[in-house]
């Protein structure tokens, strides 16, 4: 882990120590191939971003508490089903340099697991009796999956505008970070207006999370995906959105054409590429990260100072910098 990860985390060490026993307690089964598999997604976790944003949230909010856990579990289990899930839809082989579950034990078994996983959600929620908790992270799945489908039917004809974009990637990504945001200060037993904000403030960090994600794709550097991927995939980006919005009509009709018939050719993404840097798509989409940057610091700025505070500043501040 990073320096910078491990000094944002320090106000929440134990509690992030402690939810992660907890957690691969609430992984465990009697069946012993469900078991070994939740070995192996327990085994394979990333940054731990969801948790400390549900953590620092709470603290930031009011403090800390045993519904904060709880939350902390539930997002976890109702979005790693939504991963197992979507690695099927996508018949994707890796995630985060491990295989996929589908990859090692077939389709059938991973759709399986996933149901699981989401079930094992709802009971903590339902046993712990935490029903606003249930209620925030089932929104956020829910938009989640209509984000997915959203986006699938406009990459069909490429024709998302700016305005379509922003609403995909709210409900596709910023909708999980806000509910990480919204559970914290839930959780801590703060009234509805103050959940509210920390939705809101969560909102604006998944948009400019998402955005610099889109920006990798025209990256130089080695990053967590290949470059040119979402164009090769047809997804339509802010950077690609933007040039494509002030071109002539020759112009619009040929990167179409590319992108539509023979994004599978590395030379033809890099003609794209080359298309969206000349035009400003990459400042204009720093740009408008930026904006949404600075106004989730701008909804932090009216909790009180504290250790947790710094710490959530610090972690917008690496979703922006990140180099993958």
């Amino acid at each position: 882990m990073s320096k910078t990860l491990q000094e944002i985390k320090a106000p929440i060490n134990s509690e992030i120590e402690d939810f992660e026993k907890k957690f691969r307690d609430s992984m465990k089964s009697k069946v012993l191939l469900l078991d070994k598999i939740m070995g192996y997604i327990v085994k394979r976790k990333g940054k731990q971003m969801r948790p400390m944003f549900v953590f620092l949230s709470a603290g930031v909010s009011g403090g800390i508490t045993e519904s904060t856990h709880t939350g902390a579990s539930l997002i976890e289990l109702l979005h790693t089903a939504t991963l197992v899930h979507d690695d099927v839809v996508d018949d994707a082989n890796y995630r985060r340099g491990f295989f996929s579950i589908n990859a090692l034990w077939k389709n059938k078994i991973a759709v399986l697991v996933g149901d699981y996983l989401l079930s094992r959600g709802l009971l903590l929620s339902v046993d712990n009796e935490e029903f606003d908790l249930l209620k925030i992270v089932s929104k956020a799945v829910k938009e989640m999956s209509e984000g997915e489908l959203l986006q699938m039917e406009k990459a069909r004809k490429l024709d998302i505008t700016e305005e379509v974009y922003y609403d995909v990637i709210r409900q596709k990504t910023a909708s999980l970070i806000a509910s990480c945001c919204a559970v914290g200060a839930s959780s801590s037993n703060q009234p509805q207006e103050v959940i509210d904000k920390m939705w809101d403030f969560g909102i604006k960090v998944g948009m400019a999370f998402q955005i610099k994600d889109d920006l990798f794709d025209y990256g130089n550097e080695e990053i967590g995906k290949p470059v040119g991927i979402d164009i090769k995939e047809k997804k339509m980006t802010l950077p690609l959105i933007y040039a494509l919005k002030d071109a002539s009509w020759n112009e619009k009709r040929k990167i179409i054409n590319l992108i539509k018939n023979q994004s599978h050719k590395p030379k033809k993404v890099k003609e794209v590429i080359e298309f969206v840097k000349q035009s400003g798509g990459i400042e204009y989409s720093i740009e408008v990260m930026n904006k949404y940057h600075h106004q989730a610091l701008e909804v932090l700025n009216d909790f009180p100072d504290s250790d947790y505070k710094t710490s959530l500043q610090k972690l917008i501040d690496y979703t922006i910098n990140r180099h993958k």
